[in-house]
């Protein structure tokens, strides 16, 4: 008994099951806990993510963020894995930025933004047109 309150009083930022306590230093760099990835495995996996992301699969990026959340979370734990998931966080950020943008300019101006124009970039009339919706 002894033995676990002493360990509890030289190390008060971790609890005597191994986890770590709200607001103090994350364990384990995987939002998963003990069961994920060790930390070696953990920097190949979210420099895998963040790589992939740029092969027009800015959604791994997302799933970078969301997976290794401690990391990102806690500015100075786990160094080596940090870089690659801030940067994921920046360019999902750019991306979605970017995609908003360019839905909100179609949804919103239209024809009024776009003028005659408009009729060759919407593809539902292109498909009038060429006969392939099958509806008239």
């Amino acid at each position: 008994m002894e033995t676990q309150t002493n360990n509890s009083n030289r190390n008060p930022s971790r609890s005597p099951n191994g986890n770590s306590i709200t607001g103090s230093w994350p364990v384990w760099p995987t939002v998963d806990g003990s069961l994920g990835l060790s930390e070696d495995e953990s920097v190949k996996y979210a420099r895998r993510f963040y790589r992939f992301g740029f092969a027009m699969l800015p959604w791994l990026w997302a799933v970078n963020c969301f997976y290794f959340w401690p990391v990102l979370r806690h500015s100075r734990s786990f160094p080596r894995i940090r870089p690659y998931v801030v940067r994921s966080a920046v360019g999902f950020a750019v991306f979605t930025a970017l995609l908003s943008s360019w839905a909100f300019t179609f949804a919103i101006g239209g024809e009024h933004l776009f003028g005659p124009v408009w009729d060759q970039l919407v593809m539902y009339k292109l498909a009038d047109k060429l006969d392939l919706t099958g509806w008239s």
